[in-house]
């Protein structure tokens, strides 16, 4: 279940408590008349099951609440209550199966952020990445997988192409290309260092790399994994399990394959360069894909679910 604490202007309350009485799945309904001093106005206070949160979320936007008032949600751990159970039976569906657009728009938006530790996170991914792919070192290649950041715009790109929302797309979009950009160039620098140092060569990154040459040799099974993990990644962000989004991103090449086309182009191997390039074209394009389908096979699943249910 969700907590939802509200702040409601005086004139919005008896609209707002309607809403949440013909809701079903809302329970532990609280009033804090008076108690809210910025913005002036009652407290509001309740649990929804996860099913039926989207439709509380919609019909308080609706009212306007968002913009006079504030809807804050949580995460409900634990509900010891007979109430609690029996808003979860009346609510339609499974809570599992439940999209709640609110949730997973928040969610994306501050993954898709471009900030200094965002840059930073894509800098040192890569740069990892490219240390595993000089030393033909599969951990190091994983590692840098794990670490890379660059799901969250791509959700957030998925999410907005559902939704129709231009500005939102446009800003995961310039996230995630600046953050592999400016990844590159800093990744391109630290090979050259690497190299002064007497750490990298470009005898070992010409030779043979048994276990991180599919970083550059892109085939069918690339973009099949990428459709896989764009899939598992999407479910897992609207299933609310956001801390899997970290294991699903070793199941793509993104990041490693840009460390590799920066080290290439540091050696003048350009046919390297390219076939990185394209693992990498082919990673982003598999994943947005499978991200879009899968919303949009979840959001007409959970309206054919509601829509029984009401029947």
């Amino acid at each position: 279940m969700l907590h939802l604490r509200l702040i409601v202007p005086h004139d919005l309350r008896d609209a707002v408590l309607e809403r949440i009485d013909t809701c079903p799945g809302v329970t532990h309904v609280v009033l804090l008349p008076d108690s809210a001093l910025r913005p002036a106005g009652d407290v509001v206070l309740c649990d929804v099951a996860r099913e039926s949160a989207d439709e509380v979320l919609g019909g308080l936007r609706a009212l306007g609440l968002a913009e006079r008032g504030a809807i804050d949600v949580s995460p409900l751990e634990l509900a010891i209550s007979k109430a609690a159970e029996q808003a979860e039976e009346l609510a339609p569906g499974d809570g599992a199966d439940a999209l709640v657009w609110e949730a997973v728009s928040e969610i994306t938006h501050e993954e898709s952020t471009l900030s200094v530790v965002y840059l930073a996170f894509m800098a040192l991914a890569t740069m990892l990445a490219a240390c595993g792919a000089v030393l033909d070192s599969a951990i190091l290649v994983v590692g840098a997988m794990a670490v890379g950041p660059d799901f969250g715009p791509l959700a957030g790109l998925c999410v907005a192409v559902v939704r129709r929302r231009a500005r939102e797309a446009a800003r995961s979009l310039a996230a995630l290309l600046v953050g592999f950009a400016v990844a590159m160039v800093l990744t391109a620098g630290f090979s050259w260092v690497m190299d002064q140092l007497g750490l990298f060569s470009q005898a070992a990154f010409d030779a043979e790399r048994p276990n991180t040459s599919f970083i550059w040799k892109p085939d069918a099974m690339s973009f099949v994994v990428a459709l896989l993990a764009g899939a598992a990644g999407m479910l897992s962000l609207t299933s609310a399990k956001a801390g899997m989004l970290v294991g699903v991103a070793i199941s793509v090449t993104t990041v490693p394959a840009a460390a590799n086309a920066a080290v290439a182009f540091g050696y003048r191997d350009y046919a390297q360069a390219v076939g990185s390039g394209v693992q990498l074209l082919l990673n982003l394009l598999g994943i947005v894909l499978a991200g879009v389908l899968t919303l949009l096979a979840q959001h007409w699943a959970w309206r054919v679910i509601r829509a029984r249910a009401a029947g």
